[in-house]
C-alpha cells in the first residue's frame, strides 16, 4: 500500500517524557516530508501550542487540535471549528465545580482555570502543564462558574482532572444525561475531556482527508493515548507507541518504540524508506 499522510499524536508521541523533541524525530518527519507525505498533527493540545511545534517540523497540513473541535493552519481563519457553547458551559462548569477537580475551559486564544490545590499525581500535572509549554494566556479564578456570568465562553473543549476515580464517574455520567450537545473523553484514570458531540482526534483527521482527497486507507496514524484508540483503528496503517497503554497497542496494526526510544523515528525511517517519493509515482503513473 501506498500511503500519502502521516497522523501524529503530540504528547507520550512526538514528545518525550519532559516534553522535548529529540533530534531523531525532526529527521524522521523530514524525511516523510521530503516523500511527498503531508504530516498532520493530531493532538489535544489548544491550537496555538500546536502551531508551534508544527512550525518547528515545518509541516503545513492542517493541525487537528483541541480533540479536532479546531482545524487549521492559522488561528485566525481556521477551516473547522466546533464549540461547546456557553450556556452548556456555564452549567458544566457549575456542575464539576460540586466535585474536588481542577477545571480549565480550554479556547483557542486562552485558557480559564480554577484556583485549586492540584493533588500529587502526575497526570493532573501532565494535562494542564502539556499545554502551558508556550505563551498563552491563562486565567485562574476562585470560581469558573461566577466568572462565566460576567464573561461567557464558548470553548472547543473543557479539562477536569478529579482527586477521585469514583468521582470523573459519576461526572462523566451526569454529564451524559443533562448534555446531548457535549459528548465525554476519558484519557486517564482521573482526567476528563468534554468536547462537542461529533468532534474526536478521528473526526478531525477524517475531515482533513477528505479535503486532501487521501483515502483512509492512504494514512498512517501513529498514537499514545486511549483519545487516540478510534484514529489509530480507523487508519489504513494504525501504529501504537511502545508506551501506549495495552488497548491501544491491541488495536495496532504496528507497535513501534516507546517516546523515549524515539518510536516515531524508528518507524517513519523503517517504513518510508521502502516508498517511492510521491511525485515520482505521479509521474510513473502508478498513483493519481
Amino acid at each position: 500500500m501506498i500511503y500519502k499522510m502521516l497522523a501524529l499524536n503530540i504528547d507520550d508521541t512526538l514528545l518525550q517524557d519532559n516534553g522535548r523533541m529529540n533530534k531523531a524525530t525532526r529527521e524522521a518527519v523530514e524525511y516523510a516530508l521530503g516523500k511527498g507525505i503531508a504530516v498532520t498533527l493530531v493532538t489535544s493540545r489548544h491550537f496555538s501550542s500546536a502551531k508551534r511545534i508544527a512550525k518547528a517540523l515545518k509541516t503545513n497540513t492542517d493541525i487537528v487540535s483541541h480533540h479536532g473541535a479546531f482545524i487549521g493552519t492559522d488561528l485566525n481563519k481556521p477551516i473547522f471549528v466546533k464549540r461547546i457553547n456557553e450556556q452548556s458551559a456555564s452549567e458544566i462548569a457549575t456542575l464539576l465545580e460540586s466535585f474536588d477537580c481542577r477545571i480549565k475551559l480550554v479556547h483557542e486564544s486562552y485558557s480559564l482555570g480554577n484556583k485549586v490545590q492540584l493533588p500529587d499525581n502526575m497526570m493532573a500535572r501532565v494535562v494542564f502543564q502539556s499545554s502551558s509549554r508556550f505563551s498563552y494566556p491563562e486565567q485562574y479564578v476562585d470560581s469558573v462558574s461566577e466568572k462565566l456570568i460576567e464573561n461567557p465562553v464558548s470553548p472547543p473543549h473543557i479539562e477536569a482532572v478529579f482527586d477521585r476515580q469514583n468521582d470523573l464517574e459519576d461526572a462523566k455520567k451526569a454529564i451524559g444525561e443533562m448534555f446531548d450537545e457535549v459528548h465525554c473523553i476519558q484519557t486517564g484514570d482521573r482526567n476528563l475531556v468534554m468536547v462537542p458531540a461529533g468532534v474526536s482526534k478521528l473526526s478531525g483527521v477524517s475531515y482533513v482527508c477528505e479535503r486532501l482527497g487521501i483515502h483512509r486507507d492512504e494514512v498512517v496514524a501513529i498514537g499514545a493515548g486511549p483519545d487516540d484508540l478510534p484514529m489509530v483503528q480507523w487508519a489504513g496503517l494504525g501504529v501504537a507507541m511502545g508506551n501506549a497503554p495495552k488497548e491501544v497497542r491491541d488495536a495496532a496494526d504496528w507497535i513501534t518504540r516507546s517516546c523515549e526510544e524515539n518510536g516515531v523515528a524508528y518507524m517513519v525511517k523503517e517504513h518510508f524508506r521502502k516508498q517511492h517519493r510521491l511525485e515520482f509515482l505521479r509521474k510513473i503513473n502508478v498513483i493519481k
